[in-house]
């Protein structure tokens, strides 16, 4: 029988670290990022001591009560192969409600379908022929699908875990769907080469227009940050306060100063175009981007995008994550754009199997449910 305990930094680091799975929120240096949770760095032990498996687990307490939300994002960091997932998941549990946790959370790092960008662009082609309206990659079947990410699931739901319903698009805490290129055994001339005619072109623009695309350092965030405020009041989206991704420069480079990048597209010494990465084990993701509303027609962010791809290549992943889309193939969807950019790069949008809770106190978790869909 396993066993589930609260480890140390180092030993959680050591392990992680060599694991394909590996997600950067699950890394000791996320829970620096998240200061309004608590969290604990748990490991999996077999009945030889070794430790098998990892976790960051954050923690929430409901207002007015000793108890606790649990919210394991991209994780745990388990065999998900194993033909026993209660063995992983009884300890766990075990050890939560020991800690006053009525629920528990997780988005599990499990794919399970796979679209290629060409499959997905001769169905938009159909789509305007014929003037089909609401299609998704649902109606679409993927190239891939992955029959252990369904055993996974059926295993789930046995041992009581229930899924929360999809809408494809960005209810859930971490999108389900993910737009991925590929980086493994392909050359970057292979890699630019699949890209979308009029993409190659915009890079090669960019560049003859003197668009000059640098690593910044942790003196440009604010800058950065300003961007990011321009871009919020033009998509409309809430951006969170500066001091948030002061503490995600500082707690993801402490940690390796390889696992965060902020980049900055400037012409003439004016930023037109700011991201952020992050990498570990293998992959790299595209994390926050912010684009002025001058000069668009530089394009500014297609060269910000080729080199963060050029430098992915050259750290060695196999992954170069753009994150999430929705699933939404209407090209009237305000949404649809977000797929439409990312698809110039010729890489594949994946759906992983989502966003799952299990209810360590079921009344209570009701309650917290029916509190959460009123608010």
């Amino acid at each position: 029988m396993m066993q589930v305990e609260a480890v140390s930094r180092e030993d959680y680091l050591s392990f992680i670290e060599k694991q394909p799975l590996g997600n950067f929120m699950q890394y000791p240096s996320w829970a620096e990022v998240k200061t309004e949770w608590k969290n604990d760095l748990l490991g999996w032990f077999n009945e030889e001591r070794q430790m098998v498996g990892c976790s960051l687990v954050l923690y929430r307490k409901l207002p007015g009560l000793n108890k606790f939300l649990a919210y394991i994002p991209r994780g745990p960091v388990i065999d998900w192969t194993s033909k026993n997932l209660s063995e992983w998941f009884e300890p766990l549990f075990e050890f939560l409600r020991q800690k006053n946790v009525f629920s528990v959370k997780m988005e599990p790092p499990v794919t399970r379908a796979r679209w290629k960008t060409p499959t997905i662009k001769k169905y938009l082609k159909q789509i305007r022929e014929h003037e089909l309206k609401g299609k998704t990659l649902n109606d679409l079947g993927p190239d891939e699908v992955d029959g252990q990410a369904d055993y996974v699931q059926q295993a789930l739901r046995d041992i009581g875990w229930k899924k929360k319903e999809e809408d494809g698009g960005f209810s859930a805490i971490q999108p389900q769907y993910v737009f991925r290129l590929p980086l493994n055994e392909r050359t970057l001339d292979e890699v630019f080469g699949d890209f979308h005619t009029n993409w190659r072109r915009n890079v090669r623009k960019a560049d003859k227009q003197g668009v000059e695309v640098t690593v910044g350092g942790e003196e440009e965030l604010k800058e950065f940050y300003e961007l990011l405020k321009v871009t919020a009041e033009r998509d409309q989206f809430a951006v969170r306060n500066f001091s948030y991704f002061e503490k995600m420069y500082y707690a993801l480079s402490r940690e390796n100063p390889d696992r965060i990048k902020l980049y900055m597209a400037r012409f003439e010494g004016e930023l037109l175009a700011s991201t952020i990465a992050t990498y570990s084990n293998g992959h790299t993701w595209y994390l926050y981007g912010a684009s002025s509303n001058k000069h668009r027609n530089k394009m500014p962010n297609h060269a910000i995008q080729w080199k963060m791809i050029q430098d992915a290549h050259a750290m060695g992943a196999h992954t170069y994550d753009f994150r999430g889309i929705s699933h939404t193939l209407d090209e009237s969807d305000p949404l649809y754009g977000l797929l439409r950019f990312k698809l110039g790069f010729g890489g594949e949008a994946c759906q992983l199997i989502g966003e799952w809770d299990y209810p360590l106190q079921p009344l209570l978790h009701w309650a917290f449910d029916m509190y959460m869909k009123k608010r």
